[in-house]
């Protein structure tokens, strides 16, 4: 017994010295530790509140939807919107606010109305890489009050001027009739939706909601080739919402109703598709050569390796006009700038968030500067 005790007392003992020491170590940790919280904004810090209502909002009529980004600057980036709408989603009469221009806080610095005439639902907009003088590209898919015509619209980089414009000579069909015409001509387009470029000046069209097809056209708007039809099998397309281009040329196409991606030479030939690849919006090659999917419905960036294994992805429902910093509401298209930050425009939210990368973060799992080829 006295043994027992005698070899109890001295760790009774070392314990009691040692717990005043553990809780001045917690008492440390907890100032350091920062607990609770989630990883849907993944390895960046989204900025609450960047995006801000134009001059002319009021509490009934504010932003449509948010449906285009290019990350022109880190101080310079450019929209595209809907227009102006209510609560019900109604367009506001003379409805304004198609283009705009923010800076790096989320505020307005430019808005090009003088082209509001001219747009109703902007679907996207580019800025190639291979052009010096950073030309503003606008794929508008029409309709609305004022039955704009489809069409693709290149601005100089201030949006004072049209550099060239393909328009579509007849007002926008309803889907049947679009679909109805298997030999679409040049711009016959049936919803034209996505674009990418190509070093030489050429650029492809996913054309896209009702035809069905990728057009190749030259620097000056000419068609010069086009492959893909409506449909399920390979090499077919229900929505065609992202187009991207690897190194190697491979074509990389969002086939949004079929819940794919599909992977074409630069020539229009079949490799692959990528399976279970929920409702894909956008498509994005960084500079890593990973392909980042926007994936609308799970409200999430989804990054893949060029041979669609999954890497990661961040990203999360927000509700309607915000819920949290970086949350996302239909996610539509995605940009980076030359800093790293991260530009997604949210269709359904009305709203663009801005992510940055937090300190420490995982590199691989970050964005990269969108891919340039040589």
């Amino acid at each position: 017994m006295i043994l027992d005790r005698m070899g109890v007392l001295p760790v009774l003992a070392v314990g009691l010295a040692i717990l005043p020491a553990c809780a001045g170590d917690d008492q440390v940790a907890q100032g350091e530790i920062i607990k609770g919280g989630d990883d849907r904004n993944g390895e960046y810090t989204a900025t609450a509140n960047w995006w801000k209502p134009a001059p002319d909002h009021d509490e009934e009529w504010g932003w449509g939807q948010v449906s285009g980004v290019a990350a022109d600057s880190p101080d310079r980036i450019i929209v595209a919107v809907w227009g102006d709408r209510n609560a019900d989603g109604e367009e506001r009469p003379n409805s304004s606010n198609y283009m705009v221009v923010v800076d790096g806080n989320g505020d307005i610095i430019e808005r090009w109305t003088q082209w509001d005439t001219m747009l109703n639902t902007p679907h996207q907009v580019y800025i190639s890489p291979y052009d010096p003088e950073r030309h503003v590209w606008v794929v508008e898919r029409g309709g609305g009050v004022n039955d704009i015509h489809e069409q693709v619209i290149k601005f100089t980089n201030d949006g004072k001027e049209i550099a060239l414009r393909l328009l579509d000579p007849n007002p926008r069909q309803s889907g049947e009739e679009a679909r109805a015409n298997t030999s679409p001509g040049p711009l016959d387009f049936g919803q034209a939706s996505v674009m990418t470029f190509l070093p030489n000046g050429d650029f492809l069209i996913g054309d896209g909601y009702q035809n069905g097809r990728i057009a190749r056209y030259n620097a000056e708007g000419e068609l010069v080739s086009e492959f893909g039809s409506v449909g399920e099998g390979p090499g077919q397309f229900d929505l065609i919402h992202g187009i991207a281009v690897d190194r190697d040329r491979r074509i990389y196409v969002a086939d949004r109703e079929n819940d794919r991606i599909q992977v074409f030479t630069e020539n229009g030939e079949f490799i692959e598709e990528w399976p279970d690849v929920t409702n894909p919006a956008g498509i994005f090659i960084d500079d890593n050569e990973s392909v980042w999917v926007v994936s609308a419905t799970l409200n999430r960036l989804i990054q893949y390796n060029k041979n669609g294994q999954l890497q990661s992805y961040f990203g999360a429902y927000g509700g309607t006009r915000g819920g949290f910093a970086g949350g996302l509401d239909r996610p539509h298209q995605v940009d980076v700038d030359r800093e790293g930050n991260v530009y997604v425009a949210s269709w359904d939210g009305g709203w663009l968030t801005k992510y940055t990368p937090r300190p420490g973060a995982d590199v691989s799992k970050l964005v990269g500067r969108g891919l340039v080829l040589e």
